[in-house]
């Protein structure tokens, strides 16, 4: 059976949204904890899908989190291989900086839903359901990164010019957050209370436009991770 392992940093930011469509492609899922498990087994390396998954953490931060030092190497090792990575948030980040590219903090904090652009690559991609009218996308960071070397940049929008770019055919890496299932949104604003409240965020608001968007949110996660996963 096709395994699919995702790489974990924090217990709520899981595969959310994403692990039906990995179920329904065949997938045996597993869960590896970035912080406690290391990188070390070989199922990361031999897995069929490595996901890297989000979290409140900085992929600059290896001399305060060692464990990222292993993590990204693992990334650069698979990405030279041209195995099939996904990196959500952090992800997106630790795959940037595996592939060489500076990652920093960004201007402004992204927190929210929001539209995105497409490029002309971007909207012939398994992206292409965010150029839908109705399309939003989950932010949540305050980090950013430059476009790696022989990366396609996919998507952009007026804070950050990379918020998705491909590496290859197999290899994605997005800023923002498809895979997070609306229904489990009150574990994100638990778990990031603290954020949310130093970059004054209406928590009540966030939960209601949640709430409203989930049909949508639900529909664009289906489009996009099966198409993504169509194509490996």
């Amino acid at each position: 059976m096709k395994t699919a392992v995702a790489l974990r940093h924090i217990a709520f930011e899981d595969l959310g949204l994403l692990q039906p469509e990995l179920e329904r492609a065949g997938y045996e899922i597993q869960y590896r904890e970035a912080p406690l498990d290391g990188v070390a087994d070989p199922v990361l390396q031999n897995a069929d899908i490595l996901v890297v998954l989000g979290g409140p953490i900085g992929a600059y931060e290896s001399n305060i989190y060692p464990f990222l030092k292993s993590e990204i190497a693992l990334i650069a090792k698979r990405l030279e291989q041209g195995l099939p990575t996904l990196g959500i948030c952090l992800g997106a980040q630790l795959m940037a900086q595996a592939l060489g590219a500076r990652v920093f903090p960004g201007p402004v904090k992204e927190i929210g839903w929001g539209r995105v652009a497409l490029t002309e690559t971007g909207r012939a991609s398994a992206l292409a359901p965010l150029d839908d009218r109705d399309a939003h996308v989950l932010h949540w960071h305050g980090d950013t990164f430059d476009l790696p070397e022989g990366a396609t940049r996919l998507v952009s929008n007026a804070n950050y010019p990379n918020q998705a770019f491909a590496i290859g055919p197999k290899a994605l890496g997005l800023q923002f957050h498809l895979e997070a299932d609306p229904a489990r949104i009150e574990s994100w604003l638990v778990g990031h209370a603290l954020e949310l409240a130093k970059a004054a965020i209406d928590i009540p608001a966030l939960r209601l436009e949640t709430a409203a968007l989930a049909p949508v949110v639900k529909r664009q996660a289906h489009a996009i991770f099966s198409r993504w996963l169509a194509g490996l």
